[in-house]
């Protein structure tokens, strides 16, 4: 899975037991057989919106306060327990096709944290005009 689409899933996710991308739809046709054949149980965008402050508040709040998440792409993977080094975040910058600054510096990471929150709002979040830069 992407770096974007693992915090997807954590995020419009949350709260619900995790289960990986591919295989929404073997869980109900196991749970009820009956049911094979119908339309997976989690469609690929929200029904509704999911609030992503306040999924990530309630997230900093139980891990004890969650770091700068609103504005560093650091803590904001941190909080969602993914990989948060150079690497990670290169990776992710080629995924969403968000380059500014040189790799590792402060532009380049704020950039990368107002693109994630765009994406997360582009997919189906609710996420405030403060949130996307």
């Amino acid at each position: 899975m992407s770096i974007f689409g693992s915090i997807l899933s954590k995020i419009f996710h949350h709260g619900q037991q995790q289960a990986p991308a591919a295989a929404p739809a073997q869980q109900p046709a196991q749970a009820a057989p009956a049911a094979a054949g119908a339309a997976p149980a989690q469609p690929a965008a929200p029904a509704q919106p999911v609030d992503v402050e306040a999924v990530l508040t309630q997230l900093a709040q139980s891990k004890g306060g969650g770091g700068n998440w609103r504005t560093s792409i650091v803590d904001l993977l941190k909080l969602l327990d993914l990989d948060s080094s150079l690497a990670a975040r290169k990776e992710l910058a080629d995924e969403l096709g968000e380059h500014a600054g040189a790799d590792g510096s402060a532009e380049e990471n704020i950039a990368l944290h107002r693109a994630v929150m765009r994406k997360l709002a582009e997919n189906g979040g609710k996420v405030p005009d403060s949130l996307k830069g």
